[in-house]
């Protein structure tokens, strides 16, 4: 006998979980407010709070903070939307300048989005902050790690950007971007926005332990170096089970997502044989 438990637009069954969930939050008259942009809302206002208890346990100055957010801010979107017109698109976008702009139509990258940071935290260092580059992503990347949890989740919201075929228990049939097809006839895949909202908890978890009971924040570099093993070296296996973004990957050894994240993860590794390194001279 099949057996089967349904809460709301999720259903669970013997071989494969039913996914339908309306990607609109609410609605105000004509206008729609989406799980993505109230989850990327939380991941900002909770990245906040964090950076500004960091702030207050070690007696920095909190006038930086509002201006820093702002850096995180348009460096992390406008680098998104770049990065995905430049690294995915840029056949269709070269032709159409202007959609570029054109945000609301979809279409962030986030590797684009680290390289927006690390350019926008660049330019924020030099004329503010003046602490040091590597310092300044020590003290931001719990941070970061928690609002990249909040966006998978609202990927997984939106039904977008999972995985291969899987024949996996918890694979998901992600109705809505199959409609109008019979639930029979679409595949179960899998949920890889779960999988990426968990190595982004993990590395929070990990990245807050180093800081709170190690004091690794001491340890220049120690932190974010963790941070980049933990997500773009997750993300490099992970691809290996994703759907690729565009078709012109079809014919490369490893994705677009991949390729990028190669320099991140030799960024990382260098940063904490560094970081422990210098902390084995000291003693």
């Amino acid at each position: 006998m099949l057996f089967i438990i349904q809460f709301l637009p999720l259903t669970f069954m013997l071989n494969y979980i039913i996914w339908n969930v309306n990607p609109e939050a609410f609605a105000i008259g004509n206008f729609a407010v989406r799980w993505y942009g109230l989850l990327w809302a939380l991941g900002f206002l909770v990245g906040y709070k964090i950076v500004e208890k960091e702030f207050k346990h070690e007696n920095l100055n909190l006038e930086w903070l509002d201006s820093l957010f702002m850096y995180i801010f348009l460096g992390s979107v406008i680098g998104a939307r770049i990065g995905h017109c430049l690294f995915y698109e840029w056949s269709y976008y070269s032709a159409h300048p202007l959609e570029i702009l054109y945000v609301w139509k979809g279409g962030l990258a986030s590797h684009g989005g680290a390289i927006g940071l690390l350019i926008a935290l660049y330019i924020y260092n030099k004329r503010i902050s003046k602490k040091g580059y590597v310092w300044l992503f020590d003290h931001i990347v719990i941070a970061v790690a928690f609002a990249g949890f909040c966006i998978r989740l609202g990927n997984l919201m939106n039904s977008e950007i999972y995985g291969t075929p899987t024949d996996l228990p918890w694979g998901f049939k992600f109705v809505r971007d199959y409609a109008p097809l019979p639930v029979e006839m679409i595949p179960a895949c899998h949920p890889t926005q779960i999988y990426e909202m968990t190595y982004c908890l993990v590395t929070f978890a990990v990245c807050t332990w180093l800081y709170q009971r190690k004091k690794a924040y001491t340890k220049n570099g120690l932190i974010f170096g963790t941070f980049l093993i933990g997500i773009f070296l997750s993300r490099f296996l992970l691809e290996f089970i994703k759907n690729n973004q565009e078709e012109f990957e079809n014919d490369m050894m490893l994705n677009m997502g991949q390729w990028l994240s190669v320099p991140f993860i030799i960024w990382g590794f260098y940063l904490i044989i560094r970081a422990m390194k210098k902390n084995t001279e000291k003693i």
